[in-house]
């Protein structure tokens, strides 16, 4: 099965990968402004997110094959690849694996390092939404809002919300899977991996997902990277300051 994308503009490729909950539909506006620029932005569904297929095995090495199969289904010789978060952990693998097909890759606010699991009230708030009996978004909002406080936690995790039917919800995420395999993505990468082009990594200066004692091991694996750090941003950097991000990225491309 190939995964779902939203594919605009014209140009040299560049897949954009979305994070843990997320969905390409997220990157829409950036990847408008990346089109602007001369690109074919492919906004990929990874599994078990968004409109892509649900499968039973949820590992970067599965995704980093479904991605594999995607390109070769567009035809896409080398590409430029940017991933946020779980995203750019699948980014950082395809790329080790298949460095032929990666041209610059692009990591956004996470490291190859391995990272605790810290989506629990996510998860739990989610699986307490009961469909047959929730009939607006606003309500499912209500439901959520006892365990995550932030609006716009929420309104993020309220996007994988589709009418199913005239009437009735449902949840695009596989939320049993990812539930069941949760520690699968605070994986660190494999630590015999080593990719050797040009890579950039983007850090939120008010997250923590990307340290500064965490450089020696992001050189050790990607010895040709910079890293640079999005102003006024914490872990959802491309959207919290979205014009310095688009700064970063396109100087970089």
């Amino acid at each position: 099965m190939i995964l779902h994308s939203q594919i605009i503009g014209e140009g040299t490729p560049l897949i954009i990968l979305h994070g843990f909950m997320g969905m390409g539909d997220n990157w829409k506006t950036l990847g408008n402004r990346f089109a602007e620029e001369g690109y074919q932005v492919h906004l990929v569904d990874q599994r078990n997110h968004g409109r892509s297929f649900h499968s039973d095995v949820f590992t970067y090495e599965s995704m980093a094959y479904d991605l594999l199969k995607y390109i070769d289904h567009y035809n896409l010789e080398s590409i430029s690849l940017l991933g946020h978060s779980m995203g750019g952990k699948t980014a950082m693998q395809f790329a080790c694996e298949y460095p032929h097909r990666v041209h610059k890759l692009l990591v956004a606010d996470i490291g190859p390092k391995a990272y605790p699991q810290h989506h629990q009230d996510i998860l739990k708030a989610l699986s307490l939404l009961d469909f047959n009996t929730l009939k607006t978004r606003k309500e499912a909002d209500g439901v959520l809002s006892n365990y995550i406080r932030d609006l716009g936690t929420r309104q993020f995790l309220l996007k994988n919300l589709y009418w199913v039917e005239k009437g009735v919800l449902g949840l695009r995420v596989n939320l049993e899977v990812v539930t069941k395999e949760i520690a699968e993505v605070g994986k660190s990468l494999n630590q015999s991996f080593v990719f050797e082009k040009e890579t950039l990594f983007l850090r939120g200066s008010k997250s923590g997902y990307i340290e500064d004692v965490d450089e020696l091991l992001i050189l050790k694996q990607f010895p040709k990277s910079k890293i640079v750090t999005v102003a006024n941003a914490g872990h959802w950097l491309h959207a919290e300051n979205p014009d310095e991000f688009y700064l970063f990225v396109m100087n970089f491309l």
